[in-house]
């Protein structure tokens, strides 16, 4: 049985613990009326459910908003194995999370890590998400693409292979050090409650190691092969994308419209972190489409 709702440690947000037929449990924001329909808000790293704290409130006027801690983050379960982390594993768990709340379809919203599972759910499953919503995320041909012909691209992403061979979380210090430069680069927007709110998730045990697995179990660093068919996202998307990302380049939605044909594109000047960076804009983009989707 889920437990009954309480407060996040450092939010506002009721939050329950559900566990899925994955064999994970996971802590998950909930918020509007569940006859509503259902909206389903994956985070990225490093973060958790709280990167939604401004579009949860707008989005709960009309929806059922389901907002999970993803495995391996803050307090949701953190299996040990790094194949754990695969990304057909997390988007199993979309799912599964879904047939526990009792919704066979949903609208998808995914940032960062949480957009590639979302675009990865969008094309496994076309059936169950009707909607996608994308913010600073790429797609996964695309990105292949751009890390084989784009120098810029490949230099952006070459934290990815940091990540994927570092064993900074093995030590204690050195993971605590880790964690403290990443609160200082978000420090400008996050300060207060909200980086207290960081270091009290990434300090629950094996939280740094499961949130860098993400990037060790993937295969996101294959460069694409041209013969290889383009997959191709059948749902109405929305991407909202921060052009000053200094990770995930503009060149990221260049031809884009040739995998979503349902596409509608949204630049912001904005950085990577665009749902609490530029929530108001982000707000405004995607209160809007889902009013024009007729959700």
């Amino acid at each position: 049985m889920d437990s009954a709702p309480r407060g996040a440690a450092y939010g506002q947000l009721p939050v329950i613990r559900v566990p899925l037929a994955t064999g994970v449990e996971l802590d998950v924001a909930v918020a509007g009326d569940p006859a509503h329909p259902a909206i389903i808000l994956l985070h990225g790293f490093p973060e958790s459910h709280r990167t939604w704290r401004h579009q949860i409130p707008e989005l709960a006027r009309d929806h059922f908003v389901i907002a999970p801690d993803q495995r391996g983050y803050a307090r949701s379960s953190k299996p040990a194995a790094v194949s754990d982390y695969a990304p057909d594993k997390i988007i199993a768990d979309v799912f599964a999370l879904a047939d526990h709340l009792g919704r066979s379809t949903f609208t998808l919203v995914g940032h960062d890590w949480g957009g590639a599972i979302a675009w990865g759910a969008a094309l496994t499953r076309p059936e169950r998400v009707e909607r996608l919503v994308i913010l600073n995320a790429p797609h996964p041909y695309r990105f292949q693409q751009t890390l084989r012909d784009d120098p810029a691209q490949r230099r952006a992403s070459g934290y990815i292979g940091f990540i994927r061979n570092t064993r900074i979380d093995r030590s204690r210090l050195l993971a605590g050090a880790f964690g403290n430069r990443i609160v200082q680069r978000l420090a400008v927007l996050a300060v207060g409650r909200e980086r207290a709110a960081h270091l009290d998730e990434w300090s629950q045990p094996g939280a740094m190691t499961a949130m860098l697995n993400w990037y060790r179990a993937a295969g996101m660093m294959t460069p694409a092969d041209d013969a290889t068919p383009a997959p191709i996202v059948s749902q109405p998307t929305l991407v909202i994308w921060g052009m000053r990302d200094r990770y995930l380049l503009p060149v990221q939605i260049e031809g884009l419209d040739g995998l979503v044909p349902d596409l509608t594109l949204v630049k912001l000047d904005a950085g990577h972190f665009t749902p609490w960076a530029a929530a108001g804009a982000v707000n405004a983009a995607l209160c809007d489409w889902l009013r024009i989707k007729g959700v």
